[in-house]
């Protein structure tokens, strides 16, 4: 990272706490609500052993972030979210944001370190209602949403495979 581009990300940074928010990347509002708890059916739902950190996994994570193309419904229009995930969730260059409006931004530890696992596989196998996020259980193994996991979680640890222990981990289950 260059001296300028490091002064310039310095900046952005200090404006965000300067405005209150904690971080210039994260709506405070979301990040202080509880998560909903994950459904029965996903409440066991674990990482495969070494996963988080294996290059390889991640390498594999990253293209189908990038490329995994789906057709999904939202508000009665056919969208195609047609770079994978990052359709929405990649980092628009010009504003340094995900490209979406309401798209979680996976460099924001404290809303990142918040998730479990099961939660994680959760929200991306099933989707979000009343949201942009599409299900994507039909569309990929759930080798592939892991491997998808393992790359969106190295950008909240600097681009760097992490293991994914956090004291923030909320775990709730339904009843």
């Amino acid at each position: 990272m260059s001296k300028k581009t490091l002064v310039l990300l310095i900046g952005v940074l200090m404006v965000g706490l300067i405005l209150g928010q904690g971080s210039a990347f994260a709506k405070k509002d979301d990040d202080d609500k509880p998560l909903k708890p994950v459904p029965k059916a996903y409440a066991g739902k674990k990482m495969p052993s070494g996963w988080w950190t294996d290059a390889k996994i991640i390498a594999e994570g990253k293209k189908i972030f990038e490329t995994h193309k789906i057709e999904y419904i939202y508000k009665r229009k056919k969208k195609v979210a047609k770079d994978g995930c990052a359709t929405c969730h990649a980092i628009n260059k010009k504003k340094d944001r995900p490209k979406k409006r309401g798209a979680r931004d996976f460099r924001v530890g404290k809303r990142v370190n918040r998730f479990s696992e099961s939660y994680w596989f959760w929200r991306i196998a099933e989707g979000v209602k009343k949201t942009s996020m599409p299900a994507w259980k039909d569309e990929l193994t759930e080798e592939e949403i892991w491997k998808t996991i393992a790359y969106e979680h190295t950008w909240s640890h600097g681009n760097k495979p992490a293991v994914h222990e956090h004291a923030e981990i909320e775990h709730t289950v339904e009843k």
